[in-house]
C-alpha cells in the first residue's frame, strides 16, 4: 500500500547555472540482489533531467538547486544527466540504471516521463532507493514527489485579476496533459473567485506531445503569447518549462505582465533583462522535494510511496520578490486570504 505523506518545506538558493556536472560517485564492492553491480552503502544524489534540460530557469533548475544544497551539506559526489532529443523510454530506463549500477543513491528522474523507465529499472535495482518528480509509481523503494500545482496556479490566477487593467488575461500551456490541466484549472479560477467573473481568461496549448517541444522551445511560446497580446490580454502565465521564456520575453516586450512558473523567475539571471515584467512566479519547490529525498537516504531512512507538498507544508507558493507586486492595490492581502482559505479547505481547488 502506498504511504502518504506531507514533507515540512527545505528551502534551497537559485540554482548557478555555470556549475558543471560533477564526476561520478564511486562503487563499492559488494553487489546488491538486484541487477549486475548494484553497490550498496555509496551515498550520492544523481538527477535526470527532463525535456529542456539544465539551463530551463524553471523546473529542471529547481531540482538542480536540490542537488547543489544536498552536495554541499553531505559532502558527496552527485551527477546530473541531461536528456537527448528523441529519446525513448528504453533510453531513460537505461540511464536510470546506470547511475544506480555506478553506487548514486538516490536517484531520481525529473518529470513524469520517466515513469515506465523508473518502474522497470527501480526493480532491477532493489537497494537503491529511486524518486520521481510529478508522477506516481509504485515501488517499495520508489518515493513519488508529487505537487498541488493547482494551488499555487489559484494564487497566480488572484494575482493575475487584481493585476489586469484589460479584464482579459492568458494562459500558455507547454503540453495538453493532465499535469498542465492542473496548472491552468487553478489558474482560471483564482481569476473568476477573485473577479466575479468579470476577467476574461485565454488559453492556449503549444503541443499535444513533449515530443513537439511544447516544453523546450521558447519560439513557440513567444507566438503564443503575442497572439493573446493582440487580442487584449495584459497578463500572462505561462506553465511551459523553457517555452515560457518566449512568453516572458513577448510580455515585456508589449509592457505587459508575465507569471512565472516552478522557480522565482523574477530571480533567474538569465531572465533578468526581463524582470520588470515579471510580477510573480507560481512556485513548486522542486528543489526542497529533491533535497528531502537526499536527505532520508543521508539518514538510513529513505522515503518512499507518495509524498506531497502543497501549501500546508509551503511545497507550493507564490513569489513576492518584484516590489511592483506590494504597490497593486489589494493584492498582497487577496493572495494571503486565499492562501489560508485554501489550508483551511474553505477553498476546494480545482484539478481539470
Amino acid at each position: 500500500m502506498r504511504r502518504i505523506s506531507k514533507l515540512t518545506r527545505v528551502a534551497v538558493g537559485v540554482a548557478s547555472l555555470a556549475l558543471a556536472a560533477t564526476a561520478c560517485g564511486g562503487t563499492s564492492s559488494e553487489s546488491g540482489n538486484g541487477g549486475d553491480g548494484e553497490s550498496k552503502g555509496t551515498k550520492g544524489l544523481a538527477i535526470a533531467y527532463d525535456i529542456g534540460g539544465k539551463g530551463d530557469q524553471s523546473f529542471n533548475d529547481a531540482a538542480y538547486a536540490g542537488l547543489q544544497k544536498a552536495e554541499k551539506e553531505f559532502g558527496y559526489k552527485t551527477a546530473d544527466i541531461e536528456p537527448t532529443e528523441g529519446e525513448t523510454d528504453a533510453d531513460k530506463q537505461q540511464r536510470l540504471e546506470s547511475l544506480a549500477k555506478q553506487g548514486y543513491n538516490p536517484v531520481v528522474g525529473v518529470g513524469f516521463a520517466y515513469g515506465p523507465a523508473m518502474e522497470a529499472a527501480s526493480k532491477k535495482f532493489p537497494k537503491t532507493t529511486f524518486g520521481i518528480v510529478d508522477s506516481v509509481v509504485e515501488g517499495d523503494n520508489v518515493a513519488s514527489l508529487v505537487f498541488a500545482e493547482e494551488q499555487a496556479s489559484y494564487l497566480a490566477g488572484v494575482a493575475a485579476a487584481k493585476a489586469t487593467k484589460s479584464n482579459t488575461v492568458g494562459f500558455v500551456g507547454g503540453v495538453d496533459i493532465p499535469l498542465i490541466h492542473k496548472f491552468e484549472a487553478g489558474y482560471k479560477q483564482g481569476v473568476q473567485d477573485t473577479s466575479g467573473g468579470k476577467v476574461k481568461v485565454i488559453s492556449q496549448y503549444l503541443t499535444q506531445t513533449a515530443e513537439e517541444g511544447g516544453f523546450s522551445s521558447p519560439d513557440k511560446g513567444k507566438a503564443a503569447a503575442e497572439g493573446q497580446i493582440e487580442k487584449g490580454a495584459d497578463v500572462l502565465y505561462a506553465a511551459a518549462g523553457l517555452s515560457g521564456q518566449g512568453v516572458i520575453e513577448a510580455a515585456a516586450k508589449a509592457k505587459v505582465w508575465a507569471i512565472g512558473v516552478d522557480s522565482d523567475q523574477y530571480k533567474q539571471e538569465a531572465l533578468a533583462s526581463y524582470k520588470g515584467s515579471i510580477l510573480t512566479s507560481a512556485l513548486k519547490d522542486v528543489g526542497g522535494a529533491v533535497y528531502t529525498l537526499a536527505k532520508s537516504v543521508e539518514d538510513g531512512k529513505p522515503l518512499t510511496g507518495v509524498q506531497t507538498f502543497d501549501l500546508k507544508v509551503n511545497g507550493v507558493g507564490l513569489a513576492e520578490s518584484n516590489p511592483e507586486f506590494a504597490k497593486i492595490a489589494g493584492l498582497s492581502a487577496a493572495v494571503a486570504k486565499a492562501k489560508e482559505e485554501i489550508i483551511s479547505g474553505k477553498i476546494k481547488v480545482k484539478t481539470e
